[in-house]
C-alpha cells in the first residue's frame, strides 16, 4: 500500500552538512539557519529581501533599545537608508542622541558589563552594558544640540520629523567639517529625505535639552499630534497609490506601537476604509504572555486592524537580540537587492497629509 505523504512534510529537508570556510552571510543564512530562531531569522531575511523591497512597498523601520551606541546606526541603519531600503523611521530619542556622539567626533569604547559602577562614577565614565564613554561626551553632545536648537529656524511649533530634519542638516555639516563620513542616522536621513519620528519626544536627552531651552525663553515647541497624522498619511499614501506597507521592527516599546497604530488611526479614528499593513517583520527578545511585547504578535495585531488578515503569512517574528540580527539582516539584503529609488517622503509630508484630510472630510460628510 502506497503511503500518503503529509502536506506538512513539504518543507525543505534539514541537512546537517558541515559549514565551509569563508562562507558568505547570504549562504550562511539561506543554507544553515534551518530551525528555531535561526529559521525565523532566515525567513525574516528572505521576506525583507524578496517581498518588502519591491518598488511598490513603503518600508517603515522602528528602533528601540540602545542600538546606536553599539555602532549599529552607522553600520546598519545608514546603509539601509542610503540604499532606499527604509522609507520612514520611528525611533527612541535616545538612539538619535547617542548616534550623534560619533558625528561630532566623540568616542565610545568596548568594555565589560561586569565593572563596579561606583568606581565608574568616580572616574566620570558612563556605562551602557558593555559600552563605556567619558561623561564629557554627554555634556558636549548636550551643548551641541542646545546651540543648534537656539537658532531661528527652530523657534516655532513643529513635529519631530521636522525637528530631526533640521537637526540632521547641522549634524551633516559637523560631519563634513570633521571629515567624518556616513556615521549618522540623522544626517543620512536628512540627505535622503527620510522622515524620522520619535513617539515620545520628551523621553530622551534631546527632549531634555529642548526643555532647558524653553526655560531659557526660546519658542521651540514639539507637537507629537502632527506626527500621528503624518505617519498615518504615509501609510494611506502607500495604499492609495496601489502599493503596500511593510514594517521592519527592532525591539518593541513605544516606537513599535506608534508605527503600528497608523492603521487604527486610519480605520478606527478617521473612519477611512483600509485593511492593515501588508508586511510585519519584528526582531525582539520580549514575550507576549508578560505584556512586554508592545503591540504583541502579528496575529494579535490583526484583531486591531494593524495587519491585513489576508497578509498574515507575510509576517515573521524572530525572538533574538537585535544587535545580532541587524548586521546579519543588513548584510543579507545589501547582497540580495540592488538599491531602490529613494521615495523622499519627508519632502511630500504636506501633500500626503492633505490627502488624509480630504478622505477624513469625506467620512464626516457620510455621517
Amino acid at each position: 500500500m502506497k503511503h500518503h505523504k503529509s502536506k506538512f512534510l513539504r518543507g525543505r529537508p534539514i541537512v546537517p552538512a558541515p559549514i565551509p570556510k569563508r562562507i558568505s552571510v547570504e549562504a550562511l543564512v539561506d543554507s544553515y539557519f534551518q530551525a528555531y530562531n535561526a529559521g525565523r531569522l532566515r525567513e525574516a531575511c528572505q521576506l525583507y529581501a524578496k517581498k518588502m523591497l519591491e518598488p511598490n512597498v513603503t518600508v517603515g523601520m522602528s528602533l528601540t533599545g540602545a542600538l546606536t551606541p553599539a555602532g549599529l546606526g552607522g553600520s546598519c541603519v545608514v546603509p539601509l537608508i542610503k540604499n532606499g531600503f527604509v522609507d520612514w523611521i520611528v525611533s527612541t530619542g535616545a538612539n538619535l542622541y547617542h548616534d550623534t556622539h560619533f558625528s561630532i567626533g566623540k568616542s565610545l569604547h568596548q568594555g565589560s558589563p561586569f565593572l563596579d559602577d561606583r568606581l565608574l562614577r568616580k572616574e566620570g565614565v558612563i556605562r551602557i552594558y558593555d559600552i563605556l564613554f567619558d561623561y564629557s561626551v554627554l555634556l558636549d553632545t548636550d551643548e551641541f544640540f542646545r546651540s543648534v536648537i537656539r537658532n531661528e529656524e527652530f523657534q516655532k511649533e513643529m513635529g519631530t520629523a521636522e525637528l530631526h530634519h533640521l537637526l540632521g542638516r547641522y549634524v551633516a555639516e559637523r560631519e563634513k567639517v570633521l571629515g567624518i563620513r556616513n556615521s549618522s542616522v540623522l544626517a543620512t536621513a536628512y540627505r535622503c529625505g527620510v522622515p524620522v519620528y520619535t513617539s515620545s519626544p520628551g523621553d530622551s536627552s534631546i527632549g531634555m535639552n529642548i526643555a532647558e531651552i524653553e526655560l531659557s525663553g526660546y519658542a521651540t515647541r514639539i507637537d507629537p499630534l502632527l506626527d500621528v497624522n503624518e505617519t498615518a498619511a504615509i501609510v494611506l499614501d502607500a495604499k492609495r497609490k496601489g502599493g503596500l506597507s511593510g514594517l521592519l521592527i527592532f525591539g518593541g516599546g513605544s516606537p513599535k506601537n506608534f508605527m503600528l497604530q497608523t492603521e487604527p488611526q486610519i480605520q478606527e479614528v478617521l473612519k477611512i476604509k483600509e485593511k492593515g499593513h501588508d508586511f510585519f517583520l519584528q526582531i525582539t527578545d520580549a514575550r507576549p504572555d508578560t505584556g512586554g511585547l508592545s503591540g504583541a504578535t502579528p496575529s494579535e495585531a490583526v484583531s486591531w486592524g494593524k495587519v491585513d488578515p489576508e497578509k498574515l503569512p507575510d509576517t515573521v517574528v524572530a525572538y533574538l537580540d537585535s544587535t545580532v540580527a541587524m548586521p546579519i539582516l543588513t548584510s543579507y539584503v545589501l547582497t540580495k537587492r540592488r538599491p531602490r529609488k529613494l521615495k523622499r517622503l519627508y519632502d511630500r509630508r504636506k501633500e500626503m497629509v492633505d490627502v488624509l484630510r480630504r478622505e477624513y472630510v469625506k467620512t464626516l460628510r457620510r455621517k
